[in-house]
Protein backbone atom coordinates (compact mmCIF):
# COMPACT_ATOMS: atom_id res chain seq x y z
CA UNK A 1 0.00 0.00 0.00
CA UNK A 2 1.45 3.23 -0.84
CA UNK A 3 2.46 6.00 1.39
CA UNK A 4 -0.87 9.01 1.53
CA UNK A 5 -0.11 12.32 1.60
CA UNK A 6 -0.70 13.05 5.33
CA UNK A 7 -2.08 16.80 7.17
CA UNK A 8 0.55 17.44 8.74
CA UNK A 9 2.80 18.03 5.62
CA UNK A 10 0.64 21.07 5.51
CA UNK A 11 1.62 23.12 8.45
CA UNK A 12 4.15 24.95 9.28
CA UNK A 13 6.34 24.04 12.53
CA UNK A 14 5.47 26.93 15.32
CA UNK A 15 7.82 29.16 17.43
CA UNK A 16 6.58 28.39 20.57
CA UNK A 17 3.36 25.90 21.47
CA UNK A 18 1.53 24.40 18.15
CA UNK A 19 0.15 25.16 14.74
CA UNK A 20 -3.59 23.89 14.28
CA UNK A 21 -6.00 22.87 11.67
CA UNK A 22 -9.42 22.06 12.43
CA UNK A 23 -10.28 18.61 10.36
CA UNK A 24 -13.01 19.40 7.69
CA UNK A 25 -16.19 18.15 7.24
CA UNK A 26 -16.86 17.57 11.15
CA UNK A 27 -19.55 19.02 12.97
CA UNK A 28 -19.60 17.63 16.42
CA UNK A 29 -16.64 16.82 18.85
CA UNK A 30 -13.89 19.42 17.72
CA UNK A 31 -10.22 17.65 16.30
CA UNK A 32 -7.70 19.18 15.00
CA UNK A 33 -4.52 18.30 13.14
CA UNK A 34 -1.50 19.84 14.68
CA UNK A 35 2.49 20.52 15.10
CA UNK A 36 4.51 21.65 17.32
CA UNK A 37 8.27 22.81 17.66
CA UNK A 38 10.33 19.86 17.19
CA UNK A 39 8.31 19.02 14.22
CA UNK A 40 6.13 16.29 15.87
CA UNK A 41 2.61 15.38 14.76
CA UNK A 42 -0.06 15.90 16.64
CA UNK A 43 -4.02 14.79 16.66
CA UNK A 44 -6.04 16.95 19.16
CA UNK A 45 -9.59 16.38 20.66
CA UNK A 46 -11.05 19.29 22.04
CA UNK A 47 -13.44 18.31 25.39
CA UNK A 48 -15.92 20.26 27.40
CA UNK A 49 -15.48 20.33 31.19
CA UNK A 50 -13.09 18.55 33.55
CA UNK A 51 -12.53 14.81 32.65
CA UNK A 52 -9.53 14.45 34.68
CA UNK A 53 -10.67 11.99 36.93
CA UNK A 54 -11.93 9.98 33.89
CA UNK A 55 -8.91 10.73 32.27
CA UNK A 56 -6.41 9.26 34.92
CA UNK A 57 -8.05 6.28 35.38
CA UNK A 58 -8.58 4.78 31.92
CA UNK A 59 -5.59 5.91 30.18
CA UNK A 60 -3.49 3.63 28.09
CA UNK A 61 0.41 4.21 27.53
CA UNK A 62 1.31 3.46 24.36
CA UNK A 63 4.71 2.83 22.57
CA UNK A 64 5.20 5.82 20.24
CA UNK A 65 2.38 7.65 20.75
CA UNK A 66 2.44 9.60 23.48
CA UNK A 67 -1.52 10.98 25.35
CA UNK A 68 -1.54 13.78 27.14
CA UNK A 69 -4.77 15.61 28.77
CA UNK A 70 -3.70 19.39 28.74
CA UNK A 71 -6.11 22.80 29.70
CA UNK A 72 -7.85 24.68 26.67
CA UNK A 73 -8.38 28.12 25.88
CA UNK A 74 -10.15 28.54 29.04
CA UNK A 75 -11.38 26.93 32.03
CA UNK A 76 -14.44 24.94 30.76
CA UNK A 77 -12.38 23.32 28.15
CA UNK A 78 -9.55 20.43 27.91
CA UNK A 79 -7.70 19.16 25.14
CA UNK A 80 -6.75 15.43 24.51
CA UNK A 81 -3.22 15.43 22.73
CA UNK A 82 -1.52 12.59 20.93
CA UNK A 83 2.03 13.26 20.05
CA UNK A 84 3.86 10.73 17.67
CA UNK A 85 7.16 10.86 18.70
CA UNK A 86 8.37 9.00 15.19
CA UNK A 87 7.55 10.99 12.40
CA UNK A 88 8.53 8.42 9.93
CA UNK A 89 4.85 6.16 11.35
CA UNK A 90 2.91 9.09 10.14
CA UNK A 91 0.92 6.71 7.51
CA UNK A 92 0.12 4.10 10.97
CA UNK A 93 -0.45 7.11 13.14
CA UNK A 94 -2.98 8.83 10.65
CA UNK A 95 -4.68 5.75 10.02
CA UNK A 96 -5.60 5.52 13.98
CA UNK A 97 -6.97 9.49 13.97
CA UNK A 98 -8.79 8.67 10.82
CA UNK A 99 -10.35 5.50 12.89
CA UNK A 100 -10.95 8.24 15.56
CA UNK A 101 -12.89 10.42 13.48
CA UNK A 102 -15.08 8.14 11.68
CA UNK A 103 -16.31 6.75 15.56
CA UNK A 104 -16.66 10.03 16.45
CA UNK A 105 -18.42 10.84 13.87
CA UNK A 106 -21.70 11.55 15.76
CA UNK A 107 -20.77 12.24 19.30
CA UNK A 108 -21.46 15.22 21.08
CA UNK A 109 -20.66 14.41 24.77
CA UNK A 110 -17.22 15.13 25.40
CA UNK A 111 -17.11 12.33 28.37
CA UNK A 112 -18.67 9.97 25.59
CA UNK A 113 -15.61 11.20 23.48
CA UNK A 114 -13.07 10.65 25.75
CA UNK A 115 -14.12 6.93 26.77
CA UNK A 116 -14.22 6.28 23.14
CA UNK A 117 -11.23 7.51 22.40
CA UNK A 118 -9.24 5.51 25.50
CA UNK A 119 -11.25 1.88 24.77
CA UNK A 120 -9.79 2.94 20.66
CA UNK A 121 -6.68 3.18 22.17
CA UNK A 122 -5.89 0.09 24.87
CA UNK A 123 -6.48 -1.84 21.59
CA UNK A 124 -4.06 0.28 20.06
CA UNK A 125 -1.73 -0.96 22.37
CA UNK A 126 -1.97 -4.94 21.14
CA UNK A 127 -1.70 -3.69 17.82
CA UNK A 128 0.98 -1.91 18.48
CA UNK A 129 2.82 -4.32 20.50
CA UNK A 130 2.56 -6.99 17.78
CA UNK A 131 5.34 -8.50 14.98
CA UNK A 132 2.92 -6.63 12.38
CA UNK A 133 2.26 -2.70 13.41
CA UNK A 134 2.22 -1.64 10.21
CA UNK A 135 -1.04 -1.19 7.54
CA UNK A 136 -1.57 -4.41 5.82
CA UNK A 137 -0.62 -4.50 2.14
CA UNK A 138 -4.18 -5.02 -0.42
CA UNK A 139 -2.91 -8.83 -0.66
CA UNK A 140 -2.80 -9.48 3.13
CA UNK A 141 -6.21 -7.74 3.00
CA UNK A 142 -7.40 -9.96 0.19
CA UNK A 143 -5.93 -12.97 2.49
CA UNK A 144 -6.86 -11.93 6.10
CA UNK A 145 -10.80 -11.62 4.40
CA UNK A 146 -10.43 -15.06 2.96
CA UNK A 147 -9.15 -16.73 6.27
CA UNK A 148 -12.28 -14.93 7.99
CA UNK A 149 -14.99 -15.48 5.81
CA UNK A 150 -13.54 -19.36 6.06
CA UNK A 151 -13.56 -19.06 10.16
CA UNK A 152 -17.27 -17.93 9.82
CA UNK A 153 -18.26 -20.59 7.92
CA UNK A 154 -17.08 -23.29 10.00
CA UNK A 155 -18.91 -21.61 13.02
CA UNK A 156 -21.76 -21.26 11.32
CA UNK A 157 -21.99 -25.02 9.87
CA UNK A 158 -19.83 -27.05 11.41
CA UNK A 159 -18.56 -26.02 14.83
CA UNK A 160 -19.15 -23.79 18.03
CA UNK A 161 -17.36 -20.41 18.11
CA UNK A 162 -15.25 -21.34 20.72
CA UNK A 163 -13.93 -24.60 18.30
CA UNK A 164 -13.77 -22.74 15.11
CA UNK A 165 -11.73 -19.56 16.60
CA UNK A 166 -9.42 -21.69 18.51
CA UNK A 167 -8.88 -23.35 15.08
CA UNK A 168 -7.83 -20.83 13.21
CA UNK A 169 -3.85 -21.03 13.15
CA UNK A 170 -3.24 -18.37 10.58
CA UNK A 171 -2.13 -15.20 13.22
CA UNK A 172 0.41 -18.25 15.24
CA UNK A 173 2.14 -18.59 11.48
CA UNK A 174 1.32 -22.08 11.37
CA UNK A 175 1.70 -24.06 7.71
CA UNK A 176 -1.86 -24.41 7.33
CA UNK A 177 -4.43 -21.34 8.28
CA UNK A 178 -6.88 -24.01 9.91
CA UNK A 179 -6.06 -27.13 12.03
CA UNK A 180 -8.72 -29.02 13.96
CA UNK A 181 -9.16 -33.01 14.24
CA UNK A 182 -7.70 -34.86 11.56
CA UNK A 183 -8.33 -31.61 9.21
CA UNK A 184 -6.09 -28.84 8.35
CA UNK A 185 -7.07 -26.23 5.69
CA UNK A 186 -4.81 -23.83 3.98
CA UNK A 187 -6.98 -21.08 2.63
CA UNK A 188 -6.17 -18.79 -0.66
CA UNK A 189 -7.61 -15.76 -1.62
CA UNK A 190 -7.66 -15.02 -5.77
CA UNK A 191 -8.09 -11.80 -7.56
CA UNK A 192 -9.05 -11.13 -11.13
CA UNK A 193 -5.98 -11.02 -12.56
CA UNK A 194 -5.19 -14.55 -10.26
CA UNK A 195 -7.92 -17.12 -11.78
CA UNK A 196 -5.65 -19.45 -13.83
CA UNK A 197 -3.20 -20.04 -10.93
CA UNK A 198 -2.71 -20.36 -6.88
CA UNK A 199 0.44 -18.93 -5.59
CA UNK A 200 1.81 -21.26 -2.64
CA UNK A 201 4.71 -19.38 -0.98
CA UNK A 202 6.27 -22.20 0.98
CA UNK A 203 7.17 -26.57 0.82
CA UNK A 204 5.09 -26.71 4.16
CA UNK A 205 2.49 -25.22 3.30
CA UNK A 206 0.90 -28.45 1.55
CA UNK A 207 1.82 -30.60 3.99
CA UNK A 208 0.41 -31.71 7.10
CA UNK A 209 0.51 -33.92 10.17
CA UNK A 210 -3.34 -34.62 9.72
CA UNK A 211 -4.77 -37.05 7.33
CA UNK A 212 -7.13 -34.77 5.68
CA UNK A 213 -5.78 -31.64 4.50
CA UNK A 214 -7.83 -29.35 1.45
CA UNK A 215 -6.94 -26.59 -0.05
CA UNK A 216 -9.53 -23.92 -0.14
CA UNK A 217 -9.38 -20.79 -2.89
CA UNK A 218 -12.01 -17.80 -2.58
CA UNK A 219 -12.44 -15.83 -5.47
CA UNK A 220 -12.50 -12.38 -3.97
CA UNK A 221 -14.38 -9.71 -6.37
CA UNK A 222 -13.64 -6.31 -5.71
CA UNK A 223 -16.77 -4.21 -6.13
CA UNK A 224 -17.12 -0.85 -3.90
CA UNK A 225 -20.62 -0.05 -5.21
CA UNK A 226 -22.18 -3.27 -4.78
CA UNK A 227 -24.43 -3.20 -1.73
CA UNK A 228 -23.88 -6.80 -0.59
CA UNK A 229 -19.96 -6.50 -0.62
CA UNK A 230 -18.03 -5.98 2.26
CA UNK A 231 -14.44 -4.72 3.91
CA UNK A 232 -12.43 -5.79 6.00
CA UNK A 233 -13.62 -3.75 9.12
CA UNK A 234 -17.15 -5.06 7.93
CA UNK A 235 -16.21 -8.40 8.25
CA UNK A 236 -14.44 -8.09 11.44
CA UNK A 237 -16.84 -6.52 13.26
CA UNK A 238 -19.81 -9.33 11.98
CA UNK A 239 -17.92 -11.50 13.65
CA UNK A 240 -17.22 -9.82 16.70
CA UNK A 241 -21.14 -9.04 16.66
CA UNK A 242 -22.15 -12.84 15.94
CA UNK A 243 -19.44 -14.39 18.77
CA UNK A 244 -21.56 -14.85 21.86
CA UNK A 245 -19.31 -16.57 24.43
CA UNK A 246 -16.40 -14.67 26.51
CA UNK A 247 -14.10 -17.23 25.71
CA UNK A 248 -14.61 -16.93 21.87
CA UNK A 249 -14.46 -12.81 21.84
CA UNK A 250 -11.38 -12.77 23.90
CA UNK A 251 -9.11 -15.47 21.76
CA UNK A 252 -10.40 -13.89 18.38
CA UNK A 253 -9.43 -10.38 19.53
CA UNK A 254 -6.14 -12.11 20.24
CA UNK A 255 -5.34 -13.35 17.18
CA UNK A 256 -7.22 -10.46 14.85
CA UNK A 257 -4.48 -8.47 16.55
CA UNK A 258 -1.80 -10.68 15.85
CA UNK A 259 -2.57 -10.66 12.01
CA UNK A 260 -1.38 -7.17 12.07
CA UNK A 261 -5.09 -5.82 12.42
CA UNK A 262 -6.82 -2.88 13.82
CA UNK A 263 -9.87 -1.62 12.70
CA UNK A 264 -8.31 1.69 10.17
CA UNK A 265 -10.23 3.35 8.09
CA UNK A 266 -7.33 1.87 4.80
CA UNK A 267 -9.31 -1.19 5.35
CA UNK A 268 -12.85 0.12 4.22
CA UNK A 269 -11.24 0.91 0.69
CA UNK A 270 -11.75 -2.44 -0.82
CA UNK A 271 -14.81 -3.89 -0.48
CA UNK A 272 -15.23 -7.51 -1.71
CA UNK A 273 -17.85 -9.75 -2.76
CA UNK A 274 -17.03 -13.83 -2.54
CA UNK A 275 -17.29 -15.46 -6.13
CA UNK A 276 -16.77 -18.76 -6.72
CA UNK A 277 -15.24 -20.78 -4.18
CA UNK A 278 -13.20 -24.51 -4.64
CA UNK A 279 -12.41 -26.79 -2.31
CA UNK A 280 -9.57 -29.09 -3.04
CA UNK A 281 -8.28 -32.51 -1.26
CA UNK A 282 -4.94 -32.27 -1.19
CA UNK A 283 -3.93 -36.46 -1.35
CA UNK A 284 -0.88 -38.29 -2.09
CA UNK A 285 -1.48 -37.42 -5.88
CA UNK A 286 -1.75 -34.16 -5.71
CA UNK A 287 0.80 -31.55 -7.48
CA UNK A 288 2.86 -30.36 -5.27
CA UNK A 289 6.70 -29.96 -3.31
CA UNK A 290 6.67 -30.51 0.50
CA UNK A 291 9.63 -30.45 2.38
CA UNK A 292 9.86 -34.01 3.06
CA UNK A 293 10.50 -34.85 -0.90
CA UNK A 294 12.79 -31.70 -1.97
CA UNK A 295 16.15 -31.64 -2.19
CA UNK A 296 18.00 -31.21 1.38
CA UNK A 297 19.25 -27.42 1.48
CA UNK A 298 16.45 -26.12 -0.28
CA UNK A 299 14.04 -23.83 2.02
CA UNK A 300 11.53 -21.11 1.17
CA UNK A 301 10.02 -22.91 -1.82
CA UNK A 302 7.43 -20.54 -3.28
CA UNK A 303 5.36 -22.14 -6.51
CA UNK A 304 2.72 -21.62 -8.16
CA UNK A 305 -0.09 -24.21 -9.44
CA UNK A 306 -2.24 -24.50 -12.69
CA UNK A 307 -5.85 -24.96 -11.24
CA UNK A 308 -6.40 -27.02 -14.23
CA UNK A 309 -4.46 -29.29 -13.11
CA UNK A 310 -5.67 -30.15 -9.72
CA UNK A 311 -9.29 -30.34 -10.82
CA UNK A 312 -10.24 -33.41 -10.41
CA UNK A 313 -9.01 -33.14 -6.50
CA UNK A 314 -12.43 -30.70 -6.50
CA UNK A 315 -14.73 -32.01 -3.78
CA UNK A 316 -17.86 -30.09 -2.40
CA UNK A 317 -16.86 -28.10 0.50
CA UNK A 318 -19.61 -30.01 2.41
CA UNK A 319 -16.83 -32.22 3.58
CA UNK A 320 -15.18 -29.12 5.15
CA UNK A 321 -18.13 -27.02 6.42
CA UNK A 322 -20.40 -29.54 6.97
CA UNK A 323 -24.19 -29.03 5.35
CA UNK A 324 -25.32 -25.10 5.38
Amino acid sequence: MTSRTTPWEQIAEPRIDYNVRRVADTTGIPFYWGKDTTGQCLFIIELEGDHTSQYRRDITRLKGISVDLRNGENVSQQRLVLTLERNVDSDLFLGLCETLISSLATVTDSSVALAVTLQHLKRWKAFLAGKKARILTNEEIRGLFAELYVLRQLYLRRMTQDQAVDAWCGPNDSHQDFIFGNVAIEVKSLSGRERNSVRISSEDQLEALVDNLFLMTLHLIDMPDEETARSLNDLVALIEQELVTAEAIELFSEKIAGCGYTALADYDRLRFTVGSTNAYAVTDQFPRLIRSQISQGLFHVSYDIQLEAIAPFVCEDNEIFGRP
